[in-house]
Order: C-alpha cells, then structure tokens, then sequence
C-alpha cells in the first residue's frame, strides 16, 4: 500500500489524506488534539460506489443482477473504493483533489472524485460520481471515526441530533423498509433528516463538532467503546436496491459535508 499523504494546514488547524488507503483523512487535528481514531482501517473514509451494507452484495439495475464480492458476509459494504490507490489530482494552499477510476467488479466505468478543504474552523468534503458511459445506480457518503474521548482524563463525546423517523433495523442488520420512532441508543442505525444531516458531537470543555449536509440520510454508529461514527450518506444501507442515486452523462453525483468546530 502506497504510504504517501497529502498534509493541508489553516490556522492551527491540520488534516491529513491517504490516497493509497482509500482517500481516507488519516488524520484531523485541532490544535494538536487528534479527532479521528487513529489506524490503516478508521479515520474517515469515502463510501462508494454504495453506503453500509448491500444485501447478499447484489443488486439490480432494470433487468439486471450484479453481484458484488462480499467483503463482510454475507453483505457487500462500504463500497470498495476505500480499499483502492487513489490518484492526487492538485494540491493548493489549503484544498486537495483526489480520483479514482471505477473499474472491476463495478459494472460501468467512470470516475470518482474527493476535494478536501480545510479552514480555521471547518473541513469540507466533497464527492462527485461520473459516467464514462451508461447511467447507473450508486451512492456516496463518508464514514468518520471519531475518538469518544479526545484526552484520556477527558469526558466522552456526547452526539445531539433531532432525526424525524430512524430505520427499523432487521436482525440481518439492514432497514426492514419501515420508519419508526427514534429509539434511544447505542446505535448502529440509519436516521431521516429530511431538512438536511445535522449532529452535533460535544466533548465536553474541550470541542463541538457540528456535522452538517444537505443530504437527508445519516448512520449513527456509538457501540464501541473507542470511537463514534456520524455517517452522511446519499441513501440508506441497501440503499443501490431500495433508493438509488442515478448517475447520467449529463447529471454526476454530488454529495459534500462540512464539520465545523468550536473551542469550549
């Protein structure tokens, strides 16, 4: 695996990428306070070409079954593009363009983009999904790791968040397709924020972190003990069989979120 990162400072503000890990954000520092849970796997990493867990890893498109290796079985998730090399595109002041050409096992060609970009007081990332060729389904979102404690004496994140309906989860850990009312946590669930993802993480005396994107679904993941997830995303798990995106030669995918902070 490539080990080369791309490092972008504002402020005392510093985040840094991994394009041979996936485009992952290795890091995200405030002050020197690392935020994101540090290792190959975590961080935070784009999902695509689809979000959480695709069922038996298949889906169809009209007519067609594809089938997609199952790398947590017996789903396909996260997409595979976290786990390829991606390639630098521009690096300037405090912004960064990554690509990554979809190739096989994902039917159709095409390309993904991520741009970075970094100021005093937030980071926004971007993904965009285009077609080589023919339209298809697809998803995009991203998956953070955020560190439920920032300082070992310090006091655990708490996460606020006002969601209108949360997703029945099926023992087979997919949305049965039913809204129900949001339950309370631990989670490993998709919620509805039909105005816009908005979740605020707050450590206590120390940070807020507000996790906002016009996107309307988010995945909230707290049953480890090490780190939380916030997980913007284009639809919801399973999402390329019950609510996909379409990608055409005149209409790309385009999703962004932005975390802004504030010192306590």
């Amino acid at each position: 695996m490539t080990t080369r990162e791309t490092t972008l400072t504002a402020g005392d503000a510093e985040v840094t990428v991994a394009p041979g890990n996936g485009c992952r954000i290795s890091s995200l520092r405030i002050a020197g306070t690392e935020l994101l849970r540090q290792g190959e796997r975590y961080g935070c990493f784009p999902m695509v070409p689809w979000c959480g867990r695709t069922r038996d890893g298949r889906f169809r498109d009209g007519g067609r079954v594809h089938q997609m290796p199952l790398n947590s079985p017996p789903h396909a998730i996260h997409g595979f593009a976290r786990d390829a090399e991606w390639t630098t595109a521009r690096v300037s002041g405090s912004e960064a363009v990554f690509t990554y050409d979809l190739t096989d096992p994902w039917p159709w060609p095409g390309r993904v983009t991520q741009i970075v970009a970094l100021t005093e007081d937030a980071l926004t990332l971007t993904l965009g999904i285009e077609t080589y060729g023919d339209s298809f389904p697809a998803q995009a979102g991203w998956h953070p790791w955020f560190n439920r404690t920032l300082a070992e004496s310090g006091n655990p994140v708490r996460i606020a968040f006002e969601p209108a309906w949360q997703l029945e989860r099926g023992d087979d850990h997919l949305p049965t397709g039913h809204r129900v009312d949001v339950k309370p946590g631990p989670w490993d669930d998709c919620f509805g924020m039909p105005d816009g993802v908005d979740v605020t993480l707050t450590w206590p005396g120390e940070l807020e972190v507000n996790v906002r994107s016009r996107e309307q679904w988010v995945v909230v993941y707290d049953e480890q003990d090490a780190a939380v997830c916030v997980e913007p995303q284009t639809g919801p798990p399973n999402g390329l069989n019950t609510d996909p995106r379409l990608v055409t030669p005149v209409e790309p995918l385009e999703a962004s979120t932005t975390w802004s902070w504030t010192r306590l």
